[in-house]
């Protein structure tokens, strides 16, 4: 059974940071891809980012690109998504995934996702 949970969502002013977590059991983040997905209230789920299985490739959303950086900590079997210069647009609940659905990198098709972590951006 896969189990994704995330941690790190708080109530920050624009242009600050936050770093969410997201500590995965039963699949091994080192050879797994692995994305941080958002939703705002009243939109769909959006793409945000993405790490490959071997960690080598990394893909963005456009208006998060420079200010956001997902990476990983194998021995953790954790996945981060650093966000800094946050806007108040990017109020949204986020989520990490993993096993993707279908073969596109800005997929929102995922199998396994996790609760999600609030991130209020306050102007």
């Amino acid at each position: 059974q896969v189990t994704l949970v995330e941690s790190g969502g708080g109530l920050v002013q624009a242009g600050g940071s936050l770093r969410l977590s997201c500590e995965v059991s039963g699949r091994t983040v080192s050879t797994a891809a692995m994305a941080w997905l958002r939703q705002a209230p009243g939109k769909e789920h959006e793409f945000v980012a993405a790490i490959s299985e071997s960690g080598g490739d990394r893909y963005y959303e456009g208006s998060v690109l420079g200010r956001f950086a997902i990476s990983r900590d194998n021995a953790k079997n954790t996945v981060y998504l650093e966000m800094n210069n946050l806007k108040p647009e990017d109020t949204a609940v986020y989520y990490c995934a993993t096993k993707a659905l279908e073969m596109a990198v800005f997929t929102t098709r995922y199998q396994y996702w996790g609760q999600g972590t609030q991130v209020t951006v306050s102007s």
